[in-house]
């Protein structure tokens, strides 16, 4: 698949770092990350959106009952809200805020199912 194939409107998705929720740019600056927003302040913040989500990213799941749902279980995202998630995010968060995330007792491991963490 060509970049040209690609509906002009799924160019511009991004992916969380920390969490893997995928929305538009526009999104995550207009109403942050819904799962890591205390920590990533992504809202009105666009510099922070670049440091804090891809555009590249792998695969997608559509997340409805994370409850009951083996495959968020699998992808580490149980606990968090209904949307679509990545299968992997290329890419990792600045060393400063993951020392931050670290000091608020918060472990990052990172999205990239090609790295070993």
């Amino acid at each position: 698949m060509s970049v040209e194939t690609v509906p002009k409107d799924l160019r511009n998705l991004r992916a969380c770092l920390l969490c893997s929720l995928v929305k538009t740019f526009e999104q995550f600056e207009m109403d942050g990350c819904d799962n890591c927003e205390e920590y990533l302040h992504m809202k009105n913040n666009s510099d922070a959106v670049y440091d804090t989500t891809s555009n590249n990213f792998d695969g997608l799941v559509a997340l409805m009952g994370p409850e009951d749902s083996w495959v968020a279980k699998w992808q580490r995202i149980g606990t968090f809200t209904k949307g679509c998630y990545a299968l992997s995010v290329t890419g990792r968060l600045p060393p400063g805020l993951v020392r931050s995330l670290k000091n608020k007792g918060i472990s990052y491991r990172p999205r990239d199912v090609a790295l070993k963490s």
